[in-house]
């Protein structure tokens, strides 16, 4: 992949269809897919049970001995030592084990083809792969969008939309034809959906309980090697990222080896348990093990109304605004905050009075400087809901209420 060596860069694993200067042909093909993330770790739940069962079972061996007047040796202490340690590996091993045993059979590969035509007038095929999530019985799949649609060109190129999407099942070799149910290039997630019944879908956790540290599988499949397996930790959460699309998330931080086609894969806790999907990595000579997930708390919200509505249903307020910070405000006498550059037609701020060159101050008594803060703000109502605005107008402080209508 051509960019995939930008130095110290985070980015959102598309598929990136280069050409050199002389413009090569056949097309590089490929989604770079987000990798998943395990780690490994004291403090499992499941782990830390079995380990205490260990060690529980050696002190009553202990104690019996004792009480029976046993003379231990220096040699059997280190014997049972020994022993110790073998048995506590072994109940670690058998946890991890049946933890990839009941995530596997919810996590599919996916294969997506595409055309891609050059200004020869010359066309090819290209296939990317990634991963995805099951999460119903009766076929819906959980993946991100990037996987499935990379619609893009260049004066030299332009790939179209996805010519066929296929689902390749946990030991099943069939390839399975796959809808686009729904797809949100806001988040980076996407449903899609088989004809197939009884399938078995992933255990839904709370990515709310996730903490540093915590102990975390990631499955999927990189380079396209199916039911990849991979273990690490939580190295943070919360983590606020900016794409190369200028795009921002809040995700988990995990330190698993990042490869692609792992993008749309499940992150899960010790319990088996989604916590997360994998969706971007830092990519750069020398960088490793650092990973990001979009928590399922959030995705859940997404895939759901994907899956009812075809689409995202978004409050809207309908401006464009510039940012003004202190160093702008002072270069151009103008008062720190959002500057509104576009009000769109009869959109719910037009209707309610707002003009270009108004500065926004505050949304619901809560000070902004920038179009993400009036977005954080905004994104926690719901259509139909009302917000207050405080503006200036040459230098004039206003104040108007706006009836949040559905995004177009």
């Amino acid at each position: 992949m051509d960019d995939f060596e930008k130095s110290y860069k985070i980015y959102n694993e598309k598929s990136k269809i280069g050409f050199g200067k002389s413009v090569v042909f056949p097309f590089i093909s490929g989604i770079l897919g987000a990798s998943l993330v395990v780690g490994v770790c004291f403090g499992v739940p499941q782990i830390k049970e079995k380990l205490i069962s260990s060690e529980s079972e050696l002190a009553s061996v202990s104690s019996s001995k004792e009480q029976s007047n046993l003379n231990i040796t220096p040699e059997t202490n280190s014997n049972l030592e020994n022993n110790s340690a073998v048995l506590s590996l072994s109940s670690y091993s058998d946890a991890t084990a049946a933890i990839a045993k009941k995530v596997q059979p919810s996590v599919v590969g996916i294969k997506v083809e595409y055309t891609v035509r050059s200004f020869f007038s010359q066309s090819g095929t290209v296939t990317a792969s990634g991963s995805g999530i099951i999460i119903s019985e009766d076929g819906y799949i959980l993946t991100n969008n990037h996987v499935i649609n990379s619609k893009s060109g260049s004066s030299f190129y332009q790939i179209s939309e996805a010519n066929s999407i296929k689902v390749y099942l946990f030991d099943d070799s069939t390839a399975y034809d796959a809808t686009i149910i729904g797809s949100d290039t806001l988040t980076d997630l996407a449903v899609l959906k088989i004809e197939k019944n009884g399938l078995t879908p992933i255990e839904i956790g709370d990515s709310s309980t996730v903490s540093v540290g915590s102990f975390t599988m990631a499955v999927g499949s990189p380079l396209g090697l199916d039911n990849s397996v991979t273990m690490g930790t939580v190295s943070a959460v919360n983590r606020e990222i900016t794409d190369e699309d200028g795009r921002k998330f809040v995700l988990i931080q995990t330190d698993a080896a990042i490869n692609s086609g792992n993008s749309g894969g499940a992150l899960v806790n010790s319990y088996g348990q989604l916590i997360g999907v994998n969706t971007l990595k830092a990519s750069a000579s020398g960088v490793e093990g650092i990973g990001f997930a979009i928590p399922i708390n959030s995705a859940k919200e997404i895939y759901t109304q994907l899956i009812e509505f075809k689409k995202v249903k978004r409050p809207y307020i309908g401006i464009e605004g510039i940012d003004i910070d202190e160093s702008i405000s002072k270069y151009y006498n103008l008062p720190i905050g959002l500057y509104v550059k576009y009000v769109a037609d009869f959109s719910p701020a037009q209707k309610a009075g707002l003009q270009i060159g108004d500065v926004i101050t505050s949304v619901d008594n809560t000070p902004i400087k920038t179009l993400d803060e009036l977005n954080d703000i905004k994104y926690k109502h719901s259509i139909g809901d009302t917000i207050k605005l405080k503006f200036l107008r040459n230098g004039e402080e206003k104040e108007i209420s706006i009836v949040l209508a559905e995004q177009p």
